[in-house]
């Protein structure tokens, strides 16, 4: 009896599946794409509507003969890639192998469970050719961008990158130019002395509290709003308020309020206030809030959601997917699992903490969202927390309880806090008092928001009460305990963690909830960016690289052109727009910015003939080689000519030894963070890799080099944890769940794979270095 065939993309979600479909149906994963556009040519017909050239992965031979041996003797073919647009490129792909129209039928599952399953088999659909064009237009253009520029950017650079790993992407190149736009506004921001005065009154029955002084002879008192300003700005800004600018002055007003005796209760004022919770999960939200609670990264992040959406065992209850499609920018819920949380929020909090409809968190403008999903939720309220515990890794649990706290908190109702406002004053003098109290917990009896620390924040505590005290009347006067002046700086923006760049991303429309992971570790892999405790600074080349790429391309390159594009794919996949017509509008001002700056570079002349030298690649990688040969023999290595022209390259921070500044230095152990002035000061820091260490689960993985120059991978507390790994270390969960990571490997006939060290399962990477520059643009 012939059976029917279910492909999927991963060996997990094909073992979860399996299990509900039973004994007439085979599931059998592709292991991710089958087909990719070629890596040493451009494989892209420009003169023929930007007709892709799509080949066959190395390594992936043998999975497509076993698909089409098996789809031969199938009754019917269901393609079950994930709901996306990758996921759609690859249904096409494979049914392009098989060539059965016939017998294919595309099923989605947003959640891999029984219901879930059983309900997207009984309502097959064909794929989305709209959507798959979006995946094509997607890859092409950046495709283009990227073997266009990359070549451009490292004959520009060649002297200081002493790598072969330059490149250039459409949404990479972005959030590097915002990073390094950050750090310009670091450097040129001129910090600005201010000082505030604060006291602490008495009332007669002995209560006291804390004020800050807020105005003077009825002009609020702010910090000046530049620290050069022009005659008249300064007379507007004297005018509207006043300024406590240095010591002197703050002395001097000191004294004037530490002589008045006559301070009274000029006004209270008591505000309730609603704090909503926040919506479910979409997947940068995920991202962010994983990077700010649990210190996740979100490459991590991404790797264990897609275990726990493709299964996990649960015991008795066996393999269970316990959490809806990862990759979302919708906050839809259904009306079944509405229903299902409202029935939990009033068993199990009572009917005060839910509200009388369900909170709808749906954008009205929803041009670019994608709506095919749901957002992030549990697939079953039965599956709480404490009863898969026991089944979770450390991490995998925190990620899971994260998800389902958020999914019950966005449908309860607000917290209510009391804001109680007391003015106090004296003559000229106003001070106040700040005070709140919870009325009502809400959503917070569950769920409690960390919000980033907001500039001054530290000041603002310094006069803000846990509480006020009762009783407080109007007109009532008030001892003066205690009257102190405190001296403070204005801050700088913040640098960007991984967290808030994902925020700025797709608060700006650019790039897509798929895209953000590898967007974030692209940069930092290409060593554009380094990560220091959990800040993201720009390296020298990463400036370099930007400089170039915004000074020649910035029309391209810039955060407009770029979000239009990107609404311009979704017009594609919504069936709105073309896929010739959205190319045409790129590639035309594309071509002719590179037409522009193509003959701008120097040429790199031959030190010993005088004729150009040429780029050439060899069994070892790349190096330069004389246009004159065989008349010159001369060749260079990069690192060579990066070794000569290399320079101090700052880290923005000061030595926590001495208060010099610190700077990236290469050792024989690798690359780390090192005191400018060495050998005076010998203070070091390792630089993480953003992998907890497997082994002790307290220090964190970095690069090292053996004593003959070999680069592996240690803990950053050795000796006292001795692991060592000889293969990078990669946040990817192992599809069996037999390890928290994988190593990143390569062989030539499988390419770039990821194999895990425990159970050595193999995951075929040889797209992910393309797919971090092109497909994560």
């Amino acid at each position: 009896m012939l059976k029917n065939l279910v492909l999927v993309e991963s060996p997990a979600k094909a073992k979860t599946i399996n299990k509900y479909l039973g004994k007439d149906y085979i599931v059998e994963p592709t292991i991710g794409h089958v087909k990719n556009l070629p890596k040493t040519k451009l494989g892209v017909d420009l003169d023929n509507d930007f007709l892709p050239q799509f080949v066959t992965i190395r390594g992936k031979g043998d999975v497509i003969k076993k698909i089409k041996s098996l789809a031969g003797k199938s009754k019917s073919i269901y393609i079950a890639t994930d709901p996306d647009r990758e996921g759609e490129a690859i249904a096409q792909d494979i049914a392009d192998i098989l060539n059965a129209d016939s017998k294919i039928h595309r099923v989605l599952f947003n959640e891999i469970t029984k219901s879930g399953v059983l309900k997207a088999m009984q309502n097959p659909s064909i794929i989305d050719t709209n959507l798959v064009a979006s995946q094509r237009a997607r890859r092409v253009m950046d495709r283009i961008i990227g073997y266009k520029i990359s070549p451009f950017l490292w004959k520009a650079v060649i002297e200081m990158s002493g790598s072969t790993a330059l490149s250039a992407g459409r949404v990479q190149s972005v959030a590097l130019k915002l990073i390094c736009d950050r750090e310009f506004e670091i450097e040129k921001f001129i910090t600005t002395e201010y000082w505030s005065i604060w006291a602490i009154f008495k009332t007669d029955k002995g209560d006291t509290f804390k004020a800050k002084l807020f105005s003077i002879n009825g002009k609020d008192i702010r910090v000046q709003p530049k620290p050069i300003m022009e005659e008249k700005e300064w007379e507007d800004f004297l005018q509207e308020s006043i300024n406590i600018p240095n010591e002197e002055k703050a002395f001097e007003v000191f004294n004037r309020v530490s002589g008045k005796d006559n301070f009274y209760i000029s006004n209270i004022v008591k505000r309730t206030s609603k704090r909503n919770p926040p919506a479910p999960f979409i997947t940068s939200a995920l991202q962010a809030e994983a990077s700010k609670r649990i210190r996740m990264r979100p490459k991590q992040t991404m790797a264990i959601a897609q275990k726990l959406y493709e299964g996990v065992e649960l015991g008795t209850e066996g393999l269970q997917g316990l959490i809806s499609y990862m990759r979302t920018d919708s906050t839809r819920i259904s009306d079944e699992k509405i229903t299902e949380v409202r029935d939990f929020i009033k068993d199990n909090f009572g009917n005060e903490y839910l509200p009388a409809v369900p909170n709808n968190y749906e954008k009205k403008n929803k041009s670019n969202v994608q709506d095919a999903h749901e957002a992030i939720r549990p697939t079953s309220l039965k599956y709480s927390p404490d009863f898969v515990k026991k089944y979770l890794d450390k991490n995998s649990f925190r990620l899971y309880e994260l998800i389902w706290k958020r999914f019950i908190a966005s449908q309860m109702n607000p917290a209510l806090l009391e804001t109680t406002v007391v003015e106090i004053g004296a003559d000229e003098f106003i001070f106040k008092a700040f005070g709140s109290a919870v009325k009502f917990r809400g959503f917070t009896q569950i769920y409690e928001e960390i919000f980033e620390v907001k500039e001054n924040a530290e000041e603002k505590e310094e006069y803000r009460n846990d509480t006020i005290p009762l009783g407080l009347e109007k007109d009532q006067h008030l001892g003066l305990e205690d009257l102190k002046r405190a001296q403070h700086f204005t801050k700088p923006p913040a640098r960007f963690s991984e967290s808030t760049l994902i925020k700025e991303l797709e608060s700006k429309g650019i790039g897509r909830p798929s895209t953000y992971s590898m967007i974030v570790g692209t940069i930092q892999d290409r060593k554009y960016v380094d990560q220091v405790e959990r800040k993201l600074f720009p390296t020298k080349l990463g400036r370099e690289v930007n400089k170039i790429l915004v000074t020649n391309f910035p029309d391209i390159i810039n955060e407009d052109f770029t979000a239009s594009m990107e609404a311009e794919l979704d017009q594609i996949a919504q069936g709105d727009n073309q896929y010739k017509k959205v190319l045409d509008d790129f590639y035309r001002p594309f071509s002719n910015a590179l037409k522009n700056v193509e003959n701008k570079i120097d040429k790199i002349i031959c030190d010993l003939c005088g004729h150009e030298m040429e780029i050439k690649v060899g069994r070892f990688g790349r190096y330069l080689a004389c246009s004159n040969y065989p008349e010159c023999k001369n060749i260079k290595s990069f690192k060579d000519i990066y070794a000569q022209n290399q320079e101090p390259e700052y880290t923005g921070e000061m030595c926590d030894k001495c208060g010099s500044r610190t700077v990236y230095r290469n050792g024989k152990f690798g690359r780390f963070i090192g005191c400018e002035k060495y050998p005076e000061c010998d203070f070091i820091k390792n630089i993480s890799l953003g992998v907890d260490c497997p082994k002790c689960k307290t220090g964190y993985v970095v690069e090292r080099k053996s004593k003959r120059g070999r680069l592996f991978y240690g803990c950053s507390r050795y000796p006292d944890c001795d692991f060592v790994s000889w293969y990078k270390p990669v946040p990817q969960s192992c599809p069996n769940a037999d390890s928290d990571y994988m190593e990143h490997r390569y062989s030539v006939k499988k390419g770039i794979y990821m194999r895990c060290p425990i159970c050595h399962a193999e995951m075929i990477q040889e797209e992910a270095e393309e797919l971090k520059e092109i497909d994560a643009d």
